[in-house]
């Protein structure tokens, strides 16, 4: 059908990243919750928490550097896997399953780099609370000249 509406094209499939073998099963939980090894973690964010979680993962050196995917939305799952923190802007199919709203996304970690990206996120927030301050006062500074 995807084929047939022209959404995703033959030749694009091979570019689609997927996993290398098929797991044998695949449990979804909360984060805080789980009680397995986590592969990777899934988090549906609006883009202002997109944004911390992408500063995070870059400094804790666990970034990308690849660009938002967009779809098929769980093509951002073996992406992770492979390539680190993984954005994805969520495809309709995903969107309609999930409830995903139209002000959010998805952010992918591995899940051997939540604990990194969570004590890089500290530094991240108050750095971000600091240059939002900074911003305001500037903003307000440059509209009155």
């Amino acid at each position: 059908m995807m084929f047939e509406l022209g959404y995703v094209r033959p030749e694009e499939v091979p570019q689609i990243p997927r996993l290398a073998k098929e797991p044998k099963a695949v449990i979804y939980s909360p984060l805080g919750e789980a009680t397995a090894t986590l592969e990777v973690v899934l988090f549906a964010c609006k883009p202002a928490g997109a944004m911390l979680l992408q500063e995070a993962a870059n400094r804790a050196g666990v970034g990308s550097g690849v660009p938002a995917l967009g779809r098929p939305t769980c093509m951002a799952l073996p992406a992770s896997i492979q390539h680190g923190t993984m954005t994805s802007l969520g495809c309709i199919g995903n969107r309609v399953y999930t409830g995903l709203g139209e002000d959010e996304l998805y952010v992918v970690l591995r899940g051997k780099d939540v604990a990194k990206v969570a004590e890089a996120l500290k530094t991240i927030e108050s750095a971000n609370v600091a240059l939002r301050n900074y911003a305001k006062g500037r903003r307000e500074q440059l509209s009155t000249l």
